[in-house]
Protein backbone atom coordinates (compact mmCIF):
# COMPACT_ATOMS: atom_id res chain seq x y z
CA UNK A 1 0.00 0.00 0.00
CA UNK A 2 1.52 3.64 -1.00
CA UNK A 3 0.00 6.65 -1.54
CA UNK A 4 -0.24 8.33 -4.97
CA UNK A 5 2.70 10.85 -4.67
CA UNK A 6 5.16 7.83 -2.85
CA UNK A 7 3.80 5.76 -6.15
CA UNK A 8 4.51 8.40 -8.43
CA UNK A 9 8.31 8.85 -7.24
CA UNK A 10 9.13 5.15 -7.14
CA UNK A 11 8.40 4.97 -10.84
CA UNK A 12 9.46 8.05 -11.63
CA UNK A 13 12.61 8.12 -14.16
CA UNK A 14 15.73 7.69 -12.74
CA UNK A 15 17.12 10.70 -14.93
CA UNK A 16 14.51 12.84 -13.69
CA UNK A 17 15.03 11.82 -9.82
CA UNK A 18 18.63 12.69 -10.14
CA UNK A 19 18.31 16.64 -10.81
CA UNK A 20 15.56 16.92 -8.25
CA UNK A 21 17.86 15.60 -5.58
CA UNK A 22 20.14 18.03 -6.70
CA UNK A 23 17.73 20.73 -6.10
CA UNK A 24 16.60 19.38 -2.71
CA UNK A 25 20.76 18.70 -1.67
CA UNK A 26 21.49 22.49 -2.87
CA UNK A 27 17.93 23.54 -0.71
CA UNK A 28 19.52 22.08 2.27
CA UNK A 29 23.20 23.22 2.28
CA UNK A 30 21.59 26.66 1.56
CA UNK A 31 19.50 26.93 4.51
CA UNK A 32 22.11 24.93 6.84
CA UNK A 33 24.41 27.93 5.85
CA UNK A 34 21.26 30.19 6.92
CA UNK A 35 20.56 28.17 10.14
CA UNK A 36 23.91 29.25 11.19
CA UNK A 37 23.72 32.59 10.61
CA UNK A 38 20.26 32.98 12.29
CA UNK A 39 20.66 30.60 15.39
CA UNK A 40 22.37 32.12 18.06
CA UNK A 41 24.19 29.13 19.60
CA UNK A 42 25.68 28.64 16.35
CA UNK A 43 26.94 32.39 15.65
CA UNK A 44 28.98 31.77 19.23
CA UNK A 45 29.90 28.21 18.60
CA UNK A 46 33.59 27.31 18.40
CA UNK A 47 34.33 27.08 14.75
CA UNK A 48 32.72 25.91 11.77
CA UNK A 49 32.26 22.49 12.98
CA UNK A 50 30.38 23.46 16.33
CA UNK A 51 28.17 25.83 14.27
CA UNK A 52 27.27 23.04 12.46
CA UNK A 53 26.37 20.67 14.69
CA UNK A 54 24.54 23.70 16.37
CA UNK A 55 22.08 24.52 13.71
CA UNK A 56 21.67 20.95 13.44
CA UNK A 57 20.59 20.46 16.91
CA UNK A 58 17.85 21.80 17.65
CA UNK A 59 17.17 24.78 15.84
CA UNK A 60 14.45 26.23 13.92
CA UNK A 61 16.47 28.13 11.22
CA UNK A 62 17.69 25.03 9.14
CA UNK A 63 14.20 23.75 8.36
CA UNK A 64 12.43 26.75 8.42
CA UNK A 65 14.50 28.40 5.77
CA UNK A 66 14.34 24.76 4.10
CA UNK A 67 10.54 24.97 3.63
CA UNK A 68 10.81 28.46 2.61
CA UNK A 69 13.33 28.12 -0.09
CA UNK A 70 11.97 24.94 -1.31
CA UNK A 71 8.37 26.33 -2.02
CA UNK A 72 10.40 29.23 -3.47
CA UNK A 73 11.63 27.08 -6.26
CA UNK A 74 8.90 24.95 -6.78
CA UNK A 75 7.19 27.80 -7.67
CA UNK A 76 9.81 29.55 -9.36
CA UNK A 77 8.85 26.63 -12.33
CA UNK A 78 5.85 24.44 -13.95
CA UNK A 79 8.52 21.66 -14.08
CA UNK A 80 9.50 22.22 -10.73
CA UNK A 81 6.02 22.32 -9.21
CA UNK A 82 5.13 18.93 -10.81
CA UNK A 83 8.68 17.00 -9.78
CA UNK A 84 6.84 14.80 -7.45
CA UNK A 85 10.07 14.34 -5.44
CA UNK A 86 9.74 18.17 -4.72
CA UNK A 87 6.22 17.26 -3.47
CA UNK A 88 7.14 14.14 -1.19
CA UNK A 89 10.44 16.16 -0.10
CA UNK A 90 7.73 19.40 1.08
CA UNK A 91 5.56 17.49 4.23
CA UNK A 92 8.45 16.08 5.30
CA UNK A 93 10.47 19.37 5.76
CA UNK A 94 7.00 20.93 7.38
CA UNK A 95 6.71 18.17 9.75
CA UNK A 96 10.52 18.60 10.66
CA UNK A 97 9.70 22.09 11.29
CA UNK A 98 6.84 21.41 13.48
CA UNK A 99 8.84 18.98 15.51
CA UNK A 100 11.45 21.23 15.95
CA UNK A 101 9.28 24.41 17.18
CA UNK A 102 7.27 22.06 19.46
CA UNK A 103 10.81 20.85 21.24
CA UNK A 104 12.22 24.26 21.62
CA UNK A 105 9.27 25.57 22.92
CA UNK A 106 8.81 22.71 25.45
CA UNK A 107 12.45 23.35 26.57
CA UNK A 108 12.32 26.76 26.77
CA UNK A 109 8.49 27.32 28.88
CA UNK A 110 9.71 24.27 30.85
CA UNK A 111 13.37 23.41 31.63
CA UNK A 112 13.80 20.50 33.42
CA UNK A 113 10.17 19.14 33.57
CA UNK A 114 10.53 15.78 32.48
CA UNK A 115 6.92 15.56 31.89
CA UNK A 116 6.71 18.16 29.49
CA UNK A 117 9.99 16.13 27.74
CA UNK A 118 7.98 13.27 27.21
CA UNK A 119 4.99 14.94 26.42
CA UNK A 120 7.10 16.87 23.49
CA UNK A 121 8.68 13.45 22.47
CA UNK A 122 5.31 11.46 22.19
CA UNK A 123 4.02 14.70 20.03
CA UNK A 124 7.21 14.43 17.63
CA UNK A 125 6.82 10.59 17.35
CA UNK A 126 2.97 11.15 16.39
CA UNK A 127 3.84 13.65 13.73
CA UNK A 128 6.13 11.65 12.40
CA UNK A 129 4.01 8.11 12.83
CA UNK A 130 0.91 10.25 11.05
CA UNK A 131 3.18 11.17 7.87
CA UNK A 132 4.51 7.49 7.66
CA UNK A 133 0.89 6.85 7.26
CA UNK A 134 0.37 9.63 4.78
CA UNK A 135 3.43 8.25 2.32
CA UNK A 136 1.93 4.90 2.90
CA UNK A 137 -1.49 5.24 1.97
CA UNK A 138 -2.76 3.91 4.85
CA UNK A 139 -4.10 7.64 6.72
CA UNK A 140 -7.03 7.55 4.02
CA UNK A 141 -8.52 4.87 5.35
CA UNK A 142 -8.48 5.82 8.97
CA UNK A 143 -9.44 8.90 8.24
CA UNK A 144 -12.78 6.94 6.49
CA UNK A 145 -13.08 5.35 9.48
CA UNK A 146 -12.78 7.96 12.06
CA UNK A 147 -15.22 9.51 9.63
CA UNK A 148 -17.57 6.70 10.26
CA UNK A 149 -18.00 7.73 14.25
CA UNK A 150 -19.90 10.85 14.53
CA UNK A 151 -21.84 12.66 17.18
CA UNK A 152 -24.44 16.06 17.35
CA UNK A 153 -23.96 18.91 19.55
CA UNK A 154 -27.12 20.36 18.17
CA UNK A 155 -27.63 21.30 14.92
CA UNK A 156 -23.30 20.21 14.76
CA UNK A 157 -22.14 17.11 12.80
CA UNK A 158 -18.72 15.90 14.87
CA UNK A 159 -16.99 13.74 13.50
CA UNK A 160 -13.75 11.33 14.89
CA UNK A 161 -11.55 12.48 12.16
CA UNK A 162 -12.91 16.06 12.96
CA UNK A 163 -12.30 15.72 16.76
CA UNK A 164 -8.79 14.27 16.19
CA UNK A 165 -7.95 17.26 13.92
CA UNK A 166 -9.61 19.57 15.90
CA UNK A 167 -7.19 18.37 19.01
CA UNK A 168 -4.09 18.56 17.22
CA UNK A 169 -4.85 21.93 15.72
CA UNK A 170 -5.47 23.67 18.98
CA UNK A 171 -2.53 21.79 20.97
CA UNK A 172 -0.30 23.11 18.01
CA UNK A 173 -1.73 26.79 18.36
CA UNK A 174 -1.70 26.93 21.68
CA UNK A 175 2.00 25.57 22.02
CA UNK A 176 2.55 28.25 19.48
CA UNK A 177 1.04 30.68 21.39
CA UNK A 178 2.20 29.90 24.84
CA UNK A 179 5.70 30.48 22.99
CA UNK A 180 4.59 33.97 21.45
CA UNK A 181 2.76 35.03 24.88
CA UNK A 182 6.08 34.18 26.88
CA UNK A 183 8.33 35.98 24.51
CA UNK A 184 6.01 39.39 24.66
CA UNK A 185 5.94 38.81 28.19
CA UNK A 186 9.83 38.60 28.81
CA UNK A 187 10.31 41.77 26.41
CA UNK A 188 7.16 43.69 28.37
CA UNK A 189 8.66 42.89 31.91
CA UNK A 190 11.75 44.36 30.99
CA UNK A 191 10.20 47.48 30.05
CA UNK A 192 10.57 50.50 31.86
CA UNK A 193 7.00 50.45 32.71
CA UNK A 194 5.44 50.50 36.43
CA UNK A 195 5.68 46.48 37.83
CA UNK A 196 1.79 46.19 37.93
CA UNK A 197 0.82 47.74 34.66
CA UNK A 198 3.31 45.55 33.15
CA UNK A 199 1.98 42.27 34.89
CA UNK A 200 -1.69 43.49 33.89
CA UNK A 201 -1.08 44.37 30.30
CA UNK A 202 1.10 40.41 30.57
CA UNK A 203 -1.99 38.51 31.85
CA UNK A 204 -3.94 40.03 28.86
CA UNK A 205 -1.88 39.91 26.45
CA UNK A 206 -1.60 36.20 27.65
CA UNK A 207 -5.43 35.44 27.29
CA UNK A 208 -5.84 37.28 24.47
CA UNK A 209 -3.49 35.04 22.68
CA UNK A 210 -4.97 32.07 24.00
CA UNK A 211 -8.65 33.25 23.16
CA UNK A 212 -7.55 33.76 19.43
CA UNK A 213 -5.37 30.73 19.27
CA UNK A 214 -8.10 28.62 20.41
CA UNK A 215 -11.08 30.33 17.98
CA UNK A 216 -8.41 29.98 15.15
CA UNK A 217 -7.96 26.52 15.90
CA UNK A 218 -11.68 25.61 15.70
CA UNK A 219 -12.19 27.66 12.78
CA UNK A 220 -9.43 25.79 11.15
CA UNK A 221 -11.10 21.89 11.22
CA UNK A 222 -14.62 23.72 11.00
CA UNK A 223 -16.25 23.74 13.98
CA UNK A 224 -19.16 26.21 14.41
CA UNK A 225 -18.29 28.98 16.89
CA UNK A 226 -22.09 28.84 17.66
CA UNK A 227 -21.72 25.46 19.44
CA UNK A 228 -19.93 27.29 22.14
CA UNK A 229 -22.86 28.64 23.04
CA UNK A 230 -23.55 25.59 24.81
CA UNK A 231 -20.22 25.64 26.56
CA UNK A 232 -20.93 29.90 27.86
CA UNK A 233 -23.74 28.62 29.18
CA UNK A 234 -22.87 25.84 31.14
CA UNK A 235 -19.50 28.25 32.13
CA UNK A 236 -22.03 30.96 33.86
CA UNK A 237 -24.19 28.51 35.45
CA UNK A 238 -20.91 26.95 36.85
CA UNK A 239 -19.70 30.57 37.89
CA UNK A 240 -23.32 31.28 39.41
CA UNK A 241 -22.85 27.73 41.53
CA UNK A 242 -19.65 26.78 42.57
CA UNK A 243 -16.88 28.62 41.13
CA UNK A 244 -17.94 32.27 41.96
CA UNK A 245 -14.77 32.28 44.45
CA UNK A 246 -12.59 31.42 41.69
CA UNK A 247 -14.54 33.99 39.75
CA UNK A 248 -14.00 36.46 42.58
CA UNK A 249 -10.17 35.14 42.69
CA UNK A 250 -9.61 36.42 39.55
CA UNK A 251 -11.45 39.31 39.52
CA UNK A 252 -9.82 40.70 42.90
CA UNK A 253 -5.87 39.93 41.06
CA UNK A 254 -7.13 42.71 38.50
CA UNK A 255 -8.29 44.87 40.69
CA UNK A 256 -5.33 44.91 42.55
CA UNK A 257 -3.11 45.26 39.91
CA UNK A 258 -5.07 48.32 38.36
CA UNK A 259 -5.44 50.06 41.82
CA UNK A 260 -1.78 49.43 43.19
CA UNK A 261 -2.33 48.96 46.48
CA UNK A 262 -0.21 45.83 46.38
CA UNK A 263 3.19 45.72 44.55
CA UNK A 264 5.94 43.99 43.70
CA UNK A 265 8.17 44.05 46.24
CA UNK A 266 5.79 45.41 48.80
CA UNK A 267 6.52 44.30 52.34
CA UNK A 268 2.85 43.30 54.30
CA UNK A 269 1.43 41.54 57.05
CA UNK A 270 -1.83 39.60 57.43
CA UNK A 271 -2.82 38.50 60.57
CA UNK A 272 0.63 36.98 62.40
CA UNK A 273 1.61 36.35 58.76
CA UNK A 274 4.97 39.25 57.52
CA UNK A 275 6.64 38.82 54.24
CA UNK A 276 7.28 40.42 50.95
CA UNK A 277 5.24 40.40 47.74
CA UNK A 278 6.98 38.16 45.33
CA UNK A 279 4.43 37.80 42.51
CA UNK A 280 0.33 38.90 42.11
CA UNK A 281 -1.07 36.05 40.11
CA UNK A 282 -4.97 36.47 38.76
CA UNK A 283 -5.81 33.72 41.07
CA UNK A 284 -3.77 34.30 44.35
CA UNK A 285 -0.71 36.45 45.47
CA UNK A 286 2.54 34.73 46.60
CA UNK A 287 4.07 36.20 49.85
CA UNK A 288 7.52 34.62 51.26
CA UNK A 289 8.77 35.65 55.04
CA UNK A 290 12.25 36.62 56.20
CA UNK A 291 12.04 33.14 57.24
CA UNK A 292 11.99 31.56 53.89
CA UNK A 293 8.24 30.44 54.08
CA UNK A 294 5.95 31.29 51.66
CA UNK A 295 2.67 31.60 51.72
CA UNK A 296 -0.12 31.72 49.06
CA UNK A 297 -2.88 34.05 49.28
CA UNK A 298 -6.20 34.02 47.69
CA UNK A 299 -7.13 37.39 46.13
CA UNK A 300 -10.33 38.10 46.98
CA UNK A 301 -8.81 37.71 51.24
CA UNK A 302 -6.41 40.78 49.95
CA UNK A 303 -9.49 42.22 49.16
CA UNK A 304 -11.99 41.65 51.50
CA UNK A 305 -9.57 41.63 54.90
CA UNK A 306 -7.16 44.22 56.38
CA UNK A 307 -4.14 44.20 55.31
CA UNK A 308 -1.01 46.50 56.81
CA UNK A 309 1.79 47.70 54.06
CA UNK A 310 4.51 48.05 55.26
CA UNK A 311 6.09 49.94 52.23
CA UNK A 312 3.19 52.01 50.78
CA UNK A 313 4.61 55.20 50.69
CA UNK A 314 7.78 54.30 52.73
CA UNK A 315 9.74 51.39 52.13
CA UNK A 316 11.50 52.16 55.48
CA UNK A 317 10.56 49.91 58.70
CA UNK A 318 10.60 50.78 62.29
CA UNK A 319 11.52 48.72 64.82
CA UNK A 320 12.69 48.76 68.53
CA UNK A 321 14.27 47.12 71.40
CA UNK A 322 14.80 47.49 74.87
CA UNK A 323 17.80 47.56 77.39
CA UNK A 324 17.84 48.23 81.43
CA UNK A 325 20.14 50.07 83.33
CA UNK A 326 20.71 51.11 86.78
CA UNK A 327 19.00 53.80 88.99
CA UNK A 328 22.39 55.56 89.31
CA UNK A 329 23.66 55.78 85.65
CA UNK A 330 23.98 59.00 84.28
CA UNK A 331 21.13 59.00 82.20
CA UNK A 332 22.00 61.61 80.12
CA UNK A 333 25.28 60.09 79.28
CA UNK A 334 23.85 56.59 78.62
CA UNK A 335 20.99 57.95 76.15
CA UNK A 336 23.60 59.55 73.83
CA UNK A 337 26.47 56.89 74.12
CA UNK A 338 23.37 54.11 73.11
CA UNK A 339 22.16 56.27 70.26
CA UNK A 340 26.20 56.56 68.91
CA UNK A 341 26.61 52.86 69.45
CA UNK A 342 23.26 51.99 67.38
CA UNK A 343 24.59 54.79 64.33
CA UNK A 344 27.37 52.08 64.03
CA UNK A 345 25.67 48.66 63.68
CA UNK A 346 25.29 48.39 59.74
CA UNK A 347 21.80 48.31 58.16
CA UNK A 348 20.33 51.20 60.37
CA UNK A 349 19.62 54.42 58.61
CA UNK A 350 21.13 57.81 59.59
CA UNK A 351 18.64 59.46 58.01
CA UNK A 352 15.74 59.10 60.36
CA UNK A 353 18.00 58.71 62.92
CA UNK A 354 17.68 56.00 65.70
CA UNK A 355 16.20 57.22 69.15
CA UNK A 356 16.79 56.18 72.51
CA UNK A 357 14.47 57.14 75.47
CA UNK A 358 13.68 56.17 78.86
CA UNK A 359 10.20 54.55 78.64
CA UNK A 360 9.44 53.67 81.88
CA UNK A 361 10.65 53.08 85.70
CA UNK A 362 11.29 49.47 85.94
CA UNK A 363 11.29 47.83 89.45
CA UNK A 364 14.91 46.71 88.87
CA UNK A 365 16.19 49.66 86.89
CA UNK A 366 15.44 52.11 84.25
CA UNK A 367 14.33 50.86 81.16
CA UNK A 368 15.58 52.47 77.69
CA UNK A 369 13.80 51.97 74.38
CA UNK A 370 15.80 52.05 71.59
CA UNK A 371 13.78 52.80 68.19
CA UNK A 372 15.45 52.28 64.60
CA UNK A 373 15.15 52.50 60.88
CA UNK A 374 15.45 49.66 58.42
CA UNK A 375 15.42 50.02 54.86
CA UNK A 376 14.83 46.41 54.49
CA UNK A 377 12.87 44.32 56.28
CA UNK A 378 13.07 41.41 53.59
CA UNK A 379 16.93 40.74 54.30
CA UNK A 380 15.32 40.29 58.27
CA UNK A 381 14.71 41.47 61.41
CA UNK A 382 15.69 39.01 64.29
CA UNK A 383 19.54 39.25 62.69
CA UNK A 384 19.48 43.54 62.98
CA UNK A 385 17.95 43.16 66.19
CA UNK A 386 20.46 41.27 67.82
CA UNK A 387 23.37 42.94 66.04
CA UNK A 388 22.05 46.19 68.24
CA UNK A 389 21.64 44.27 71.47
CA UNK A 390 25.06 42.78 71.32
CA UNK A 391 26.80 46.24 70.60
CA UNK A 392 24.73 48.43 73.00
CA UNK A 393 25.77 45.52 75.67
CA UNK A 394 29.58 46.08 74.63
CA UNK A 395 29.34 49.72 74.95
CA UNK A 396 27.87 49.66 78.21
CA UNK A 397 30.09 46.96 79.56
CA UNK A 398 32.92 49.15 78.26
CA UNK A 399 31.41 52.39 80.10
CA UNK A 400 31.00 50.34 83.65
CA UNK A 401 26.98 50.98 83.50
CA UNK A 402 25.39 48.70 85.30
CA UNK A 403 22.96 46.46 83.66
CA UNK A 404 20.37 45.42 86.96
CA UNK A 405 18.93 41.52 87.32
CA UNK A 406 16.33 40.75 89.72
CA UNK A 407 17.71 39.77 93.13
CA UNK A 408 15.63 37.93 95.67
CA UNK A 409 16.61 36.70 99.23
CA UNK A 410 15.56 33.42 100.55
CA UNK A 411 15.66 33.18 104.38
CA UNK A 412 16.17 29.07 105.26
CA UNK A 413 14.98 26.98 108.40
CA UNK A 414 13.43 23.82 109.89
CA UNK A 415 10.79 26.62 112.00
CA UNK A 416 10.21 30.10 112.37
CA UNK A 417 9.16 31.59 115.54
CA UNK A 418 7.37 34.97 115.49
CA UNK A 419 9.94 36.88 115.37
CA UNK A 420 11.69 34.85 112.59
CA UNK A 421 14.24 33.24 114.44
CA UNK A 422 14.92 29.56 114.75
CA UNK A 423 12.73 26.96 117.73
CA UNK A 424 15.91 27.72 119.68
CA UNK A 425 16.38 31.37 119.13
CA UNK A 426 19.91 30.53 117.16
CA UNK A 427 21.22 33.18 115.17
CA UNK A 428 21.39 33.32 111.63
CA UNK A 429 24.05 31.86 109.85
CA UNK A 430 26.22 34.21 106.98
CA UNK A 431 24.27 34.85 104.37
CA UNK A 432 25.24 33.41 100.91
CA UNK A 433 25.56 34.91 97.51
CA UNK A 434 24.33 31.95 94.66
CA UNK A 435 24.32 32.65 91.17
CA UNK A 436 21.82 35.07 89.69
CA UNK A 437 22.30 37.53 92.40
CA UNK A 438 19.52 35.57 94.87
CA UNK A 439 21.33 35.32 98.49
CA UNK A 440 20.28 32.50 100.75
CA UNK A 441 20.00 33.45 104.29
CA UNK A 442 20.65 30.22 106.60
CA UNK A 443 19.31 29.75 109.81
CA UNK A 444 20.36 27.46 112.96
CA UNK A 445 17.65 24.86 113.33
CA UNK A 446 17.28 21.72 116.21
Amino acid sequence: MESPLLHAVLHHPWEQLRWQLFVIAGTLILALLAGVWLERPSRQADGWRGAIRAALGRGVGLPAVAVLLLQLVRHGSPVLLKAPLLKLTLPVLAVWLLVRVASRVAYRMFPGNEAMRLLARGMNWLAWIGLLLYLTGALPEIIEALDAFSVHIGSQRLTGWTMLRGAVSITITLVLALWLSSRLEGRLLASPLEINLRLVLSRLIRAGIFLVALLVALQMVGIDLTVLGVFGGALGVGLGLGLQRIAANYVSGFVILLERSLRVGDNVRLDTFQGKILDIKTRYTLVRSSGGTESIVPNEMLISNRIENLSYTDPNVWLSTTVSVGYGSDLDAVLTQIRDTVLTVPRVLHEPAPSAVLSNFGADGLEITIGYWIADPENGTLNIRGAINLAVWHALKAANVEIPFPQRVLHWGPEQGPNGAGAKGGQPLPETLIPGGAEISHTEGT
